[in-house]
């Protein structure tokens, strides 16, 4: 294999991505929470402002993946998102809102451009295995992430956040150097422009294959229900249940509950590598995640003492990691070529949606009820979610029937 290997780019960017992302996640509440001082309330709405520009770009950035170029996307978008993570480190609530834009834009360049890349050039049965190799090595990368993050946390909560946007610059140029495009077929220049032929497409593979339209409701649901807990889970231990006093201080304590959970990850992932079948597999694997979120996310919601609270949260973060890799291939499953990156921008819009929709109204609720009613509020919103898994049991049941 040369630098320039499709799976060893894409592993390796994944990697690299995990150990950014958790660099500048890991402390970014805790920076919120204790540097810019926001309330719950305010906390969901920075990350609406993240859905809502994914919401909107999503689809139009997954045509420029579809009739320009996967890696043109994939490069414009780890630029932006450098850029949005470094005006994150600005401790002001309206620059903050400004810079969750650029990086929601810069999320949707990514987010269906990057596996329909990976598909195109090494095909999808190939792409599954590699989706959960990548997973693990991105939190492989996440767990170096954490240890870099408590570590310059502890000097300033900013400066994690803007040194990994300086590193999404930096792999954004490596990834033009080094990404080959041989499988993505651009269409003729007189073609590019009409953008309704990979919408016209999109809706055909919709309607040829009618389990998207499931997949897009359960994306939908899986987005209204995490957006409460992700944003909400470091105000409940920092100003509800309260951190132990041992010695460590606030920023120690949050790298260490990440680590644990990256590390169970990465080993549950390792023998969900082993044991996925198919992508029909996979939609029933998620249907399982779906429920033991939802019964983990209300057990933290009414946990009493840290222990439990941390338990909680460890499955919750656990079965959260199995999602995207079970969801690329159960997507990625028979799709045409020619609108695969539209399909999975749609799939990351509704997401996208489901988080709009649900971040101020927990909010809401937390403001003026408490944060756990929203997190349980949350948590219930994936019943729906299990009704349909429910139903594409049944469905997978009666196509395996025929003989």
């Amino acid at each position: 294999m040369t630098s320039s290997d499709p799976v060893r780019v894409y592993v390796r960017s994944a990697s690299a991505a995990g150990f950014l992302f958790a660099m500048a996640a890991t402390l970014s509440m805790v920076f919120l929470i204790v540097r810019v001082g926001l309330n719950p309330l305010q906390m969901l709405l920075v990350g609406s402002v993240l859905e809502g520009s994914v919401l909107l770009f999503e689809i139009p950035t997954g045509v420029v993946a579809d009739t320009i170029s996967r890696k043109t996307s994939v490069v414009i978008g780890m630029l932006m998102t450098g850029v949005g993570f470094m005006l994150y480190a600005v401790p002001n609530f309206a620059v903050i809102l400004v810079a969750q834009a650029v990086w929601g834009v810069g999320f949707t360049f990514v987010s269906g451009a990057f596996v329909a890349w990976l598909a195109d050039e090494i095909g999808e049965k190939r792409a599954v295995e590699v989706y959960l190799r990548s997973s693990q090595r991105k939190m492989s990368g996440g767990l170096a992430g954490i240890g870099a993050a408590v570590a310059l946390g502890s000097y300033a909560l900013w400066l994690p956040v803007f040194l990994a946007g300086l590193g999404y610059t930096l792999l954004g140029v490596w990834l033009w150097a080094v990404m080959p495009e041989t499988g993505f077929v651009r269409p003729e220049r007189t073609e590019r422009t009409r953008s309704g032929d990979t919408f016209r497409s999109a809706r055909q593979t919709v309607r040829a294959r009618p389990v998207l339209l499931l997949i897009f409701a359960v994306a939908a649901l899986h987005g209204m229900s995490t957006e409460g807990f992700d944003r909400l889970w470091q105000f409940r231990l920092i100003k509800g249940i309260g951190l132990p006093h041992v010695g460590f201080d606030t920023v120690v304590w949050f790298g260490l509950l990440q680590a644990t959970a990256l590390v169970i990850g990465i080993v549950v992932v390792g023998r969900l590598r082993k044991r996925l079948r198919s992508a029909s597999h996979a939609g029933q694997l998620l249907g399982l995640v779906n429920t033991g979120m939802m019964i983990a996310v209300i057990a933290f919601a009414l946990a009493g003492s840290f222990a439990v609270a941390v338990a909680a949260y460890l499955a919750v973060t656990v079965l959260n990691q199995l999602t995207p890799p079970l969801y690329n291939a159960w997507i990625n499953h028979d799709l045409d070529s020619r609108s695969r990156a539209t399909v999975n921008s749609i799939g990351s819009q509704v997401d996208a949606l489901g988080q709009v929709v649900g971040g101020p109204g927990l909010g809401a609720i937390a403001t003026v009820w408490s944060v756990p009613a929203a997190m349980i509020a949350g948590a219930l919103v994936r019943v729906p979610a299990a009704v349909l898994f429910a139903a594409n049991r049944r469905r997978d049941a009666r196509i395996a029937a025929v003989p």
